[in-house]
């Protein structure tokens, strides 16, 4: 792994931690690229290669439905669960964060940090890249 992409690494894992840290409702997150590739893990049970795969397959329907559908570029994906959410966030153009939540947890506050934490993912991959 290049200098580059362990500080890549490095930075945005603070961001999630940092996220996991402001909103105790926050279990963890993954980022990922759009491809599936993880970039970063702040899930206990460690499962962010699994995890960034499929976060890959649901923006790219994500994706192709709002295309499909005329509603514009990608922001965010919503998946509400009897067990709690999953919070898919674009982070840039390559870039998508996954948050993890559990059942209960305030949806404005999720958001909110959720897209906060994206936009400086988003900030510290175009500043590294």
């Amino acid at each position: 792994m290049e200098l580059r992409d362990e500080v890549l690494k490095d930075e945005v894992l603070r961001e999630m931690v940092l996220l996991r840290e402001r909103t105790p409702d926050i279990t963890g997150s993954v980022a990922c690229t759009v491809d599936g590739l993880p970039l970063a893990c702040d899930l206990a049970a460690g499962d962010g290669d699994r995890t960034a795969a499929l976060t890959a397959a649901l923006v790219a329907m994500s994706r192709r439905m709002l295309s499909l559908s005329g509603r514009g570029d990608l922001q965010e994906t919503l998946i509400s669960g009897t067990a709690g959410f999953a919070a898919f966030y674009t982070a840039g153009p390559t870039i998508v964060l996954t948050v993890l939540a559990r059942p209960g947890t305030n949806l404005g506050l999720l958001r909110l940090e959720g897209y906060k934490t994206a936009a400086a993912v988003a900030v510290i991959a175009a500043r590294i890249r």
